[in-house]
């Protein structure tokens, strides 16, 4: 049986992402593809429990880092893998390249560091395809703040997430071939045409 494809949504919070994620499953239904949705942290029983203390309960920015690969390493386990190899695709809201840009980009913990716990959960694993939904920080904390209740991570001043979004930005420009930078101030519809368009090339 042929592999499914692993394609990932990542962003600054409000930059919209979430807002697409059921266009790329119904686009991938509507080519006959058996599709999973997920989200990180989450996508296992396990993550969603720490998904709720990494969402609402203070703790040091090593143990963040360290919570977000364990959840990441069971969704790898339980989720990711089988469905990957039983032909499935998979698309989730967020993958290791949210770790750069958090917890590196925002948070200041060291690449490298990230990286060997990258290398340790992943053993060589990627996404197929990024889409990286890029706004001004102005932007989404507009989009944010007209949404929802903020959490933790949503909380942080501005220069956080200009950290997080030039975080995202240079991992870009590294793998400009996996990820595809959108950007998320154009019209919904005109977003929506250049994912179909990113779709078809890898599917």
């Amino acid at each position: 049986m042929t592999p499914g494809k692993f394609i990932t949504l990542e962003g600054v919070d409000g930059a919209g992402k979430s807002t697409h994620l059921g266009f790329v499953a119904d686009w991938l239904r509507g080519q006959g593809r058996e599709v999973i949705v997920t989200r990180e942290p989450g996508g296992t029983p396990l993550g969603e429990t720490l998904r709720e203390l990494l969402l609402h309960r203070d703790m040091d920015a090593d143990t963040e880092l360290l919570l977000m690969f364990a959840a990441r390493q069971q969704h790898l386990a339980e989720l990711i893998r089988p469905a990957l190899a039983r032909g499935a695709w998979v698309v989730s809201d967020r993958f290791t390249d949210a770790s750069y840009a958090y917890q590196c980009g925002g948070r200041g913990i060291a690449t490298e560091r990230i990286a060997v716990l990258e290398a340790w959960v992943q053993r060589g694993f990627a996404p197929d395809l990024t889409l990286l939904f890029d706004v001004p920080p102005e932007v989404a904390e507009a989009r944010r703040s007209a949404a929802r209740t903020a959490d933790r991570f949503e909380r942080e001043a501005d220069s956080f997430f200009s950290r997080v979004r030039n975080a995202y930005l240079d991992r870009a420009r590294a793998e400009p071939g996996r990820i595809r930078v959108l950007d998320a101030r154009r019209s919904i519809d005109a977003l929506q045409d250049d994912i179909a368009q990113l779709l078809e090339e890898l599917a």
